[in-house]
């Protein structure tokens, strides 16, 4: 371990972990309910809803590595990273309720608020999540720690989404007594509360500790050009791009799934709820899974298991609740360790930049991973729209055939495609854990001399 990464303790751990908790409270939702609600609840065409999500989330995704940038070059007794946090917390629980006041406005001002909401929310959850993600990077210089830090960060990520999966519809109607706009809007608010503590605590009981090498000046250019020279880091965003491609069509369309395909959408929470506590099992079982396994070698294997998973709902009838539930554990299970790997993986390319090229660019690194999945998923999202829309898709009504069949489609073998081709982009990722351990040597000693 460098000399700069003392061990992190329990509640350290746990309050990183508690920061992914509060953003996924609205990533989560937005995931899963934010095209039901534009298109079922404010009353959006799905067509509509899905080109706002590709051009918000692509002008989104363009600000993560402006974002990092900033990060990077930001100096306070709070450390780079950390500050953030404070500062942007409130702001953020702001936004995401404003989205949901559902104004009776025309179609044109609805998708007009649609988009200026949306966006404001992203920027905000831009300026808070991606230091929040980069201080993974600061807060050890040591791998294993990463993972378990990391770990804890997605148990407790998916922890909100067992929350948000299980308990938004029942919430919805109980604050909404039968108005789902109302719902809707005192569910979120309800979150915009509980996230903003979070981001606090998080900020009062985490510390950063690897520093910048001393004599390192900004440059934009070079970051950007050592960035762009990173062949592990380039893998990883080919293969984030891809995974949050399939996150992004597969969640929002699971409860077109169960409310037209099924015919029955109160069967959603159960299946969110046992998929999500198996996803977590799973991510419970990271470490086991590292100390026998390397860590590229896991990414591939899990991928593919996932991708056949979900690409198998396709070939299993709706009403068969027993099988769906069957491919959606394991397909879950063999899901929760991967965010955990991949992100200290993202840590290892923070190291590899600065061990190749003698700078370190921690925030770059991390934003310019996010910038791949936003891209991914804004693709994802508005793919769903516009397919949802092709097959003849009509809010509220009983599907034709063809809709049915389009249903089906993205939710199963075309998010497996994009899960099966991001484990064939990992399979080209070349740090190995040989690699790392001599990195982190390599690095201590600089940091000694």
């Amino acid at each position: 371990m460098q000399p700069s990464s003392p061990a992190i303790g329990f509640r350290e751990k746990l309050a990183y972990g508690l920061g992914d908790t509060a953003s996924n409270f609205f990533f989560q939702t937005f995931n899963i309910f934010l095209l039901y609600y534009y298109t079922d609840v404010f009353g959006l065409s799905a067509s509509a809803v899905g080109t706002m999500f590709l051009f918000t989330r692509i002008f989104d995704a363009v600000t993560d590595p402006l974002m990092g940038v900033v990060a990077d070059r930001t100096q306070s007794r709070w450390g780079k990273f950390r500050p953030y946090l404070l500062w942007m917390a409130v702001p953020y629980g702001v936004c995401g309720f404003v989205m949901f006041l559902n104004p009776d406005y025309s179609p044109e001002g609805k998708l007009v608020y649609a988009y200026l909401t949306y966006s404001a929310m992203m920027l905000a959850y831009t300026a808070i999540n991606i230091p929040y993600s980069a201080m993974l990077g600061v807060m050890s210089g040591n791998s294993e720690d990463r993972t378990s830090l990391s770990t804890y960060r997605f148990v407790c990520a998916f922890s909100a989404a067992f929350v948000i999966g299980g308990f938004v519809l029942p919430l919805k109607n109980c604050l909404g007594g039968g108005n789902d706009a109302v719902g809707f809007k005192y569910t979120m608010a309800l979150f915009a509360v509980v996230s903003v503590a979070l981001f606090l605590y998080t900020f009062r009981h985490t510390r950063e500790r690897v520093p910048m090498p001393p004599a390192q000046h900004p440059s934009l250019r070079r970051d950007f050009g050592d960035l762009l020279g990173n062949g592990p880091w380039l893998i990883l965003f080919l293969a984030a791009f891809l995974t949050l491609a399939n996150v992004g069509l597969r969640n929002a369309s699971i409860i077109y799934y169960f409310k037209y395909s099924v015919g029955d959408e109160s069967q959603f929470p159960l299946f969110s709820m046992v998929g999500t506590l198996v996803f977590i099992g799973g991510a419970l079982s990271t470490k086991l899974f590292t100390r026998r396994f390397e860590r590229r070698s896991l990414m591939i294997v899990l991928t593919t298991v996932n991708a056949l998973a979900m690409a198998a709902f396709y070939f299993v009838d709706p009403q068969e609740i027993v099988w769906l539930h069957v491919l959606n554990i394991i397909g879950a299970f063999a899901a929760g360790p991967t965010p955990a790997i991949v992100w200290s993986m993202y840590a290892d390319c923070a190291d590899y930049g600065e061990w190749k090229f003698g700078r370190r660019s921690t925030g770059l690194v991390f934003s310019a991973a996010v910038f791949a999945q936003k891209i991914g998923i804004a693709v994802g999202s508005a793919l769903l729209g516009w397919l949802l829309d092709f097959h003849g898709f009509v809010a509220n009504a009983v599907q034709t055939p063809r809709a049915i069949h389009g249903i089906n489609l993205v939710f199963s073998l075309l998010p497996g495609l994009f899960a099966l081709l991001s484990g064939l982009a990992i399979f080209f990722y070349r740090i190995d854990e040989a690699t790392v351990k001599q990195m982190e040597r390599e690095l201590a000693a600089r940091k000694a001399a």
